[in-house]
């Protein structure tokens, strides 16, 4: 336990930080996670969409703090090139 009240305090303060931080982290993968999901089931339109809502929410984990925006850039790069690609193999066919 802590001895001092800054000491009480800097927990206060943490454990509100790692809620707010838990639950944005959740909100991005749950966002990834629907964008992958709409790409398995083929429904590119949708998927198009479902992809802006998770660059949305990984720009926002960003201005929060929770994500470093090259973490970021990487996360939204690799999410395009999985559109980019199902997008080129029906255009293919």
């Amino acid at each position: 336990m802590p001895n001092t009240k800054q000491a009480l305090k800097r927990m206060r303060v943490t454990a509100r930080r790692t809620a707010r931080n838990r639950h944005v982290k959740s909100s991005v993968k749950t966002a990834v996670r629907r964008f992958g999901d709409t790409l398995d089931q083929g429904d590119l339109n949708t998927a198009s969409d479902k992809l802006q809502a998770a660059v949305k929410n990984i720009d926002k984990a960003v201005s929060k703090g929770v994500v470093h925006k090259n973490a970021a850039a990487r996360k939204k790069s690799r999410l395009a090139k999985r559109l980019n690609k199902a997008q080129a193999q029906v255009a293919a066919e």
